[in-house]
């Protein structure tokens, strides 16, 4: 199954094979600031599973080894890449052609959500990074 997503001026885009690794609200401060909203819903995937279909995104340091990707015409953010995720690729949902057909899991960096954000959900609340995602990575060996 081919899942693709797309900017809002449509130049950058992108599809994956199969279905996500993890998938979570992230309610740090850096993604919340990234997206100027309450919090962020990330999908993860391994690099094999992943291509860039259209223009490549810009990318932007925004702490050592920590790139955000996002589209140079509109400004959509695109993706997180990190130095300590090698062969992983983590997208926002919200660029999927059709958001709702994937929802995330659980709820991570909690302790940093936005206490007026209700979160009135069943899902895991992590401090921090996800436990699910620390365990794939362990037990993925990336392939080049």
């Amino acid at each position: 199954m081919t899942t693709k997503g797309h900017c809002l001026c449509g130049a950058v885009s992108y599809a994956f094979e199969g279905a996500p690794t993890w998938t979570c609200y992230c309610h740090c401060e850096s993604c919340r600031r990234n997206c100027a909203a309450p919090v962020t819903a990330f999908l993860g995937l391994y690099a094999t599973q992943f291509r860039w279909t259209g223009a490549q995104p810009a990318s932007y340091e925004s702490t050592p080894g920590i790139r955000r990707l996002f589209c140079s015409t509109c400004g959509t953010p695109m993706a997180f890449d990190a130095d300590h995720y090698p062969g992983d690729v983590h997208l926002y949902i919200a660029t999927l052609e059709n958001p709702s057909t994937i929802a995330p899991t659980e709820h991570v960096h909690f302790e940093e959500r936005l206490p007026w954000f209700s979160t009135d959900d069943d899902m895991s609340r992590v401090d921090g990074s996800s436990e699910t995602h620390t365990e794939l990575r362990k037990n993925h060996k990336i392939q080049d």
